[in-house]
């Protein structure tokens, strides 16, 4: 008793800290925990724990912690605005049309090549808007794993090759080919999906200067009317997106199905009513999209610019077998809720679910030029 009440909170065992840490999935939580003292900053870092929960981005350059719904301020430059982000690193266009990937925990910088390389600039309210019709970025492997890291950017439904700062090859101006939806990295190799969802296959060299290049592009997979068939959830005029992510070791593509009961589309009353999910089986002959009910435990963030997979009993907060998905109209002014669908939809039952806990605050008046976006911190914050 004595030797417990002379105790302080600093001589806190590393594995007691370590159990608290795990059962914290915020990363916001995990830093005040860290900035506690210098034996529990110090004895942080030696944990092997899970990584935290995504951010969302919001439209006015913040960010928000899910589920608790903390609203939370990152460095990132003023005149500098969004338009997606490759794991932990944010894709920043600044108003001089100038672009770059940004790790905004470290400050860390990587330049991009300017938006004269397949992208456009619109007056609108009497400033330039950099104004993608798509844009999504991946890579092989985590920037930081690569000295001269590989970018493959899909813009205008097309693709560009990077090795940054340079666009080093295109799709463009090659052989028709239909509009690209997506495009993701599987296995060290690239792959896209067309506006009838078919798979290709991109195979990359290296050319001249070590700068790589497309050598051909095959469709894998073609699209079959037999996974065409309309969610039962959805009545009324219907929309979809598209993801491609990869999950313990599968290419997964997901359909978002958004049904409205209004005629235009990107209005307030579009909502999210079902999730569809295929593998990719590359050993069949031919290879085939082929339907999955469960995710095997892990769970699913989802988005335009960028998706990624966690398994559920290593991430504390995350529920498996479930999408979590945001809002992906981001021109969309008139909604005063910057979550207006957005959720996790629950795959064994077809459910959804709010994103943030019951007892946090929706945000509001978070409006600006920013697209949404995950972001992924890593472990190493």
């Amino acid at each position: 008793m004595m030797a417990a009440a002379g105790s302080c909170w600093s001589d806190l065992p590393p594995e007691l800290l370590g159990l608290v840490l795990k059962h914290l999935p915020s990363l916001a939580d995990r830093v005040r925990l860290r900035a506690v003292c210098h034996p529990w900053r110090s004895n942080a870092r030696l944990q092997s724990l899970p990584p935290p929960l995504p951010l969302l981005a919001l439209l006015d350059g913040t960010f928000l912690s899910i589920p608790d719904g903390e609203i939370i301020k990152l460095p990132v430059p003023e005149d500098a605005c969004c338009y997606g982000c490759i794991n932990n690193w944010l894709f920043l266009v600044h108003s001089d049309g100038k672009c770059l990937l940004m790790e905004p925990f470290s400050g860390d910088i990587l330049k991009l090549p300017n938006l004269n390389t397949g992208w456009y600039l619109r007056m609108q309210r009497g400033y330039y808007e950099f104004n993608p019709v798509m844009c999504k970025l991946a890579v092989p492997s985590p920037l930081e794993s690569s000295l001269l890291p590989l970018v493959a950017m899909m813009h205008d439904e097309s693709l560009s090759i990077l090795k940054p700062p340079i666009v080093t090859d295109t799709l463009q101006q090659r052989e028709p080919l239909e509009p690209l939806i997506e495009v993701s990295f599987f296995g060290g190799k690239l792959y896209a999906v067309n506006c009838l969802d078919k798979l290709l296959s991109i195979e990359l060299v290296e050319g001249l200067g070590h700068r790589p290049k497309i050598s051909s592009f095959k469709c894998i997979i073609a699209s079959s009317c037999s996974h065409l068939s309309i969610p039962p959830e959805c009545d009324g005029r219907r929309l979809f997106f598209h993801y491609l992510v990869e999950c313990a070791g599968r290419l997964l593509m997901l359909r978002r199905w958004i049904c409205s009961s209004h005629p235009e589309p990107c209005t307030g009353s579009d909502r999210t009513c079902a999730f569809e999910v295929f593998e990719a089986d590359l050993s069949s002959k031919p290879c085939r999209w082929r339907r999955v009910n469960d995710l095997g435990g892990h769970a699913l963030f989802v988005s335009s610019s960028c998706s990624k997979s966690f398994l559920a009993g290593e991430c504390s907060g995350v529920k498996e077998n479930c999408i979590y998905f945001m809002n992906e109209f981001s021109r969309l002014r008139v909604v005063a809720d910057p979550l207006h669908d957005s959720g996790v939809y629950n795959m064994k039952n077809g459910v959804i679910s709010p994103l943030l806990s019951e007892t946090a605050a929706v945000p509001s008046d978070h409006v600006g030029r920013w697209h949404p976006t995950w972001l992924f911190p890593t472990q190493a914050m």
